[in-house]
């Protein structure tokens, strides 16, 4: 273990009392946000939609709660802190993502639907296969990004304790798990909403905190910040320009097209993403949360500049490396560096900026989980297995076992998932969105054409495609890095199934359409179309 983690274990361990008092007033203040809106949840439109209650600007900032996940703060930070500029690349990409999302899929969304994307497809095609393959897909994704986050909270939180077995990681990623179902199961999306917000809020407290404190230590001079960074990685000016992640090799090449296809399509097919535009009571309102969100998002991103730059110009590769593979602990670190190793400063400094990063973990986890139980609920048990007749209460029922359910597989993937870096096991997720469900949210909106059989296989292929890939590739198997990394079994060459599976899922589409004999209800078409541009119609 090298110096560095030594001591971060050992000023962890000295000040155990603050880092657990820490994590407990913020799980315990989360707690009571969420039994409070238990008590306000009424009805599917409360657990669902929070009610449509929520502003635009209340709405942005719970959006950018929900989507600044573990992934951008520690994952980025990791990748700058060990890449460089190729581990910006995340950040540009996550950021760039917002645009599509606005441009081509907030305001409709929100018009045409009601709680989940499955009602959207329902709308003018038949309700029982597309609601399935919606729910699927759904539950899908969202077990893909719960990876990153289970895997965030087992890596932070092993490091703050000083734990080192495999045994003690588990046991917290079932922690972070267990608390995940009691915020879906009891606060639903309101209880979800507002632990999102304060999340939001800490986090970006956190970074600005971070961010003056690097620059500051090199007065204010970015220029001095960079050129350190660069002496410090051991790899020169090389450091700081493209190519020393997604470069080598004509593979690595179109590794980073996949990765930058996957970021920027993904966002606008993530469904913990989507269904946060049925929150608020208007179109206008959607568009708002969106403006709002890209704004404090792009200032966070701007800042994990400085957090990924301020990490490798203060500490070793190797210590970073040591203390994880993925570089996944880059930030605490560099609070800890920034406080003082040694000192008081350093310790109060390196748990207050873990328990953010904690904070932001489990609101992300609890905003996927209510969005994979929500399809469950409403899409395949409400509409496909009771066919119409559940009522309210047994709905919201469904949702809740389907909480425990997707908590208990997350439990058991997280815990095979926990030394892979976590933005890398995002952009997992966003290739499997982009290729399953943007291609059918884009042709139901937008193709007049666009039939039942074109939905099935834009989904089903995509999905397939997609996981298939993932399966056999090197996040998986055949690397050092891999989740497997002691067996081989890997034949696609790509760590992201993008630039494969999302034109593999717009082609299916189309070719699913163009083979069936289905004859598409032009008067839905026609309705759908008024409705998402106007909103006439909408709940």
């Amino acid at each position: 273990m090298s110096p560095a983690i030594t001591l971060a274990a050992g000023e962890a361990s000295q000040h155990r009392p603050l880092i657990i008092t820490l994590f407990a007033v913020f799980v315990a203040a989360t707690l009571v946000i969420t039994v409070w809106a238990g008590r306000q949840t009424k009805d599917a439109a409360d657990f669902y939609a929070g009610g449509r209650q929520f502003t635009g600007f209340q709405n942005g900032l719970a959006v950018s709660g929900d989507y600044m996940s573990a992934a951008s703060f520690l994952g980025i930070a990791g990748a700058i802190a060990l890449f460089g500029y190729d581990g910006f690349l995340y950040s540009i990409g996550f950021l760039v993502a917002w645009l599509v999302a606005l441009l081509l899929v907030a305001e409709p969304l929100r018009n045409s639907g009601r709680y989940t994307m499955g009602d959207v497809l329902a709308y003018r095609m038949r309700q029982r296969p597309v609601r399935t393959a919606a729910g699927a897909s759904t539950i899908v994704v969202s077990i893909f990004y719960l990876l990153a986050q289970m895997a965030g909270a087992g890596v932070l939180v092993s490091l703050l304790l000083g734990i080192t077995s495999d045994g003690g990681k588990i046991g917290i990623v079932a922690l972070v798990g267990v608390l995940m179902i009691v915020y879906v199961t009891i606060g639903g999306m309101k209880g979800t909403t507002w632990v999102q917000m304060v999340k939001a809020v800490l986090l970006i407290a956190g970074a600005v905190l971070l961010t003056f404190l690097v620059l500051m230590k090199f007065d204010f001079n970015i220029s001095d910040l960079l050129g350190r960074a660069a002496d410090n990685s051991g790899k020169g000016t090389a450091f700081l320009e493209p190519g020393l992640k997604y470069g080598a090799t004509g593979t690595t090449k179109l590794d980073f097209i996949s990765l930058g296809v996957a970021l920027v399509l993904g966002t606008a097919g993530l469904p913990h993403i989507l269904i946060r535009f049925y929150t608020v009571p208007t179109a206008k309102a959607a568009r708002k949360s969106v403006i709002w969100a890209i704004g404090l998002i792009g200032a966070f991103y701007l800042m994990t500049l400085a957090l990924g730059f301020g990490a490798a110009a203060l500490i070793k590769p190797g210590e970073i490396i040591a203390s994880n593979k993925a570089g996944n602990t880059a930030a605490p670190l560099l609070a800890l560096h920034l406080g003082g190793v040694d000192s008081n400063w350093g310790a109060i400094l390196l748990a207050t900026i873990s328990a953010v990063a904690f904070a932001t973990i489990l609101a992300v986890v609890a905003g996927l989980t209510l969005a994979s139980s929500s399809s469950f609920a409403h899409d395949i048990y409400a509409n496909v297995i009771k066919k119409g007749t559940a009522t309210e209460k047994q709905e919201l029922g469904a949702a809740r076992w389907a909480t425990v359910g997707i908590g208990a597989v997350s439990i058991v993937l997280g815990a095979l998932a926990r030394d892979l870096n976590v933005a890398g096991l995002v952009a997992l997720a966003f290739a499997v969105a982009a290729s399953a469900n943007l291609p059918t949210i884009l042709y139901s909106l937008f193709w007049k054409r666009f039939t039942t059989s074109g939905a099935l296989w834009s989904i089903y292929g995509g999905l397939v495609t997609a996981v298939g890939l993932v399966l056999f590739s090197p996040v998986v198997s055949g690397k050092p890095t891999s989740m497997f990394p002691d067996v081989d079994f890997h034949w696609f060459p790509l760590e992201n199934p993008g630039l494969i599976s999302i034109p593999v899922g717009f082609l299916l589409g189309v070719v699913g359409t163009l083979l069936s004999k289905e004859t598409p209800d032009a008067g839905k078409y026609a309705e759908l179309e008024v409705r998402s541009l106007t909103g006439t119609g909408a709940h």
